[in-house]
């Protein structure tokens, strides 16, 4: 993709799943990366797999954790021309524990926000300065279908990746000017482990049934569009957010 090479990065979140194949993706396009995650076991797993990348513990509840990634990155590449946040509370403690309204648990929306909304805008808040001294850069989050389709179940988990698509667009607008992009992606159900652990087989089924291509997501289906967005290909857009879902969603 045009002007990734020699580009520096910060994946929020991407020790797994979809951050980590944008992390590989990156970096064979000739990008530098710093990839910060709480799971460090998983963040050894990944320099394995490409030495290139720089990790770092990074904690998307902790707002010094974000101001620490940010300036790890900057004294390493010498400046910043994007991020990415491909990071959320993906546990089964809390998503388990996400009931429907009537037997909410303010602990649970609390949590769920603090790190899926919350945590990407302080991690986006650190990085502006810098994108703007670099005279532009890109910034791509990922949300969910979750915060469109009503759905009966999760709802302080779509509530908060609703949030995130207001932050984006608001965003998009703050920092536009200074020729900064925000934009992001909504994946249907992509075959990651934090995703398909909280799915009993029938939702599976359904879920399948519902989407028309033939097939789950894969994380590099969500890598690509995520380099796509942070790449110059995508340099006159901003403040969307993308479905890349299989076309599960759409009306007849």
């Amino acid at each position: 993709m045009r002007g990734l090479k020699g580009k520096r990065f910060i994946i929020g979140g991407g020790a797994t799943g979809m951050g980590s194949r944008l992390a590989v993706r990156l970096i064979d396009e000739g990008a530098q990366v710093l990839v910060g995650d709480i799971n460090l076991p998983a963040l050894d797993t990944l320099k394995a797999e490409r030495g290139a990348i720089l990790t770092q513990h990074y904690d998307l509840a902790d707002e010094q954790s974000a101001e620490k990634l940010v300036s790890a990155a900057v004294e390493a590449f010498g400046g910043l021309d994007g991020i990415a946040i491909t990071g959320a509370d993906l546990s089964k403690a809390t998503m388990g524990n996400d009931h429907p309204v009537p037997d909410m648990d303010v602990a649970i929306w609390e949590r769920t926000n603090r790190v899926n909304l919350i945590g990407p805008a302080v991690l986006i808040r650190a990085a502006i300065p810098h994108l703007k001294a670099a005279g532009g850069g890109s910034i791509a989050a990922v949300s969910s279908g979750s915060a469109f389709n009503g759905m009966p179940a999760l709802p302080a988990y779509a509530a908060s990746k609703a949030g995130l698509q207001a932050l984006i667009r608001h965003v998009a607008r703050l920092v536009g000017k200074a020729n900064i992009r925000c934009n992001g992606v909504s994946p249907g159900l992509v075959e990651t482990p934090g995703a398909m652990v909280n799915l009993t087989p029938d939702m599976r089924a359904r879920a399948l049934a519902d989407t028309p291509l033939p097939r789950f997501g894969q994380p590099e289906d969500i890598a690509s569009m995520l380099a796509f967005l942070l790449s110059d290909d995508a340099e006159w857009i901003t403040g969307q957010t993308f479905a890349v879902n299989g076309g599960a969603g759409f009306r007849d």
